[in-house]
């Protein structure tokens, strides 16, 4: 992986690409399949979004090809499917102003000082800049990172765990599933009876509380920790009648959704709809020409927030582009059979 880290510096490229998620890096190598480079910035300090931030081990299962995949190994494949055409990784810093054009080029800032000049770029942003919604219990940020954790790095690190749950979605559903095997007790904690997860996924968590593997605890919230030190004891619970009770627990997974926002991308000149980027659906190019957005970013009429949908993306994106890049240039299509992978 190639990295520039100097400050202040300037730095020329044909495209930047917002945004080392999967669609980002994806998208890097159907921009090198064309002959142009890339530069990729992200505010995290390892490449992969949230597939790496949040949830490394999860299995995918709507990635052509791979009848599962975990979240992790399809980041490696995608770094070894660009790493041919050299990408610069700009890592742990975000892009602060955009100045300029497409006729004239495009100057991005970033927090840490540098100047990128580029032909074009694509926002690969995906939710965006995150962050968990964390429960509003006193001491919460003294267990935070000991045993308090809001995503699971490594399912092995909470083997014969007492783990307390809390939230009805899909993050908590199949967490539950997944750590019970493992976990020494697992208690689910909702405020709700039902579940907002897939369906399939809630049968498998009823069959385990049947089984006596997870305790729902409903109708529930989270009202309280017990413990000192980092390390928690037990955390206390409340239904909606006021009454407590307390769990015996070594661990608690908050999973209540992400707080998300654009960031200074909102503040580009960009069309929006409800935090995403209006664009052309068949060239992902936004209001301002030159700039392209693409995957969960991106916003069209029967766009599906789906790995291979910005997939699909990034390839009209790239194809689009190439014409900024190469002005004086004709596009020959070829398939990547016939053509090959050549390093820029």
């Amino acid at each position: 992986m190639s990295t520039e880290t100097s400050p202040a510096a300037r730095i020329e490229s044909d495209a930047v690409i917002i945004g080392a998620g999967p669609v980002g890096l994806f998208a890097v190598f159907q921009l090198g399949m064309l002959g142009i480079k890339a530069h990729v910035i992200d505010a995290l300090d390892e490449v992969g979004g949230q597939c790496t931030a949040l949830y490394p081990e999860k299995p995918i299962y709507d990635i052509p090809g791979f009848p599962a995949v975990d979240a992790g190994d399809l980041i490696t494949k995608l770094e070894a499917q660009a790493a041919p055409f050299h990408p610069v990784y700009l890592l742990g810093r975000r892009v602060e102003a955009v100045a300029g054009d497409a006729e004239s080029g495009f100057t991005l800032t970033t927090s840490k000082g540098e100047t990128v000049a580029c032909k074009v770029i694509l926002i690969a942003a995906g939710a965006g800049a995150f962050g968990p919604n964390r429960p509003p219990l006193d001491g919460l940020e003294d267990f935070e990172g000991q045993s308090v954790f809001y995503l699971v790095k490594r399912r092995e690190d909470f083997r014969g765990k007492r783990i307390v749950i809390g939230g009805g979605g899909d993050s908590a559903v199949d967490w539950a599933v997944s750590l019970a095997p493992i976990a020494e007790k697992v208690f689910v904690v909702h405020r709700r009876d039902k579940f907002r997860a897939a369906p399939e996924s809630v049968r498998q968590l009823h069959a385990l509380a049947e089984s006596g593997a997870v305790d729902l605890v409903t109708p529930f919230q989270l009202s309280g920790l017990q413990g000192s030190a980092g390390q928690l004891t037990g955390v206390a619970v409340k239904d909606l009648d006021g009454n407590e009770k307390m769990l015996d627990a070594d661990r608690l997974l908050p999973f209540y959704g992400l707080a998300n926002t654009l960031g200074p991308i909102a503040d580009w000149g960009l069309d929006l709809h409800k935090h995403q980027i209006t664009v052309e659906r068949s060239t992902c190019e936004t209001n301002r020409p030159g700039i392209y957005a693409i995957g969960d970013v991106a916003d069209y009429p029967g766009k599906l927030k789906l790995i291979l949908q910005g997939f699909a993306d990034a390839a009209g994106a790239a194809h689009a582009a190439f014409a900024r890049v190469f002005p004086d240039q004709a596009l020959h299509f070829e398939h990547s059979t016939t053509k090959g992978v050549t390093e820029l």
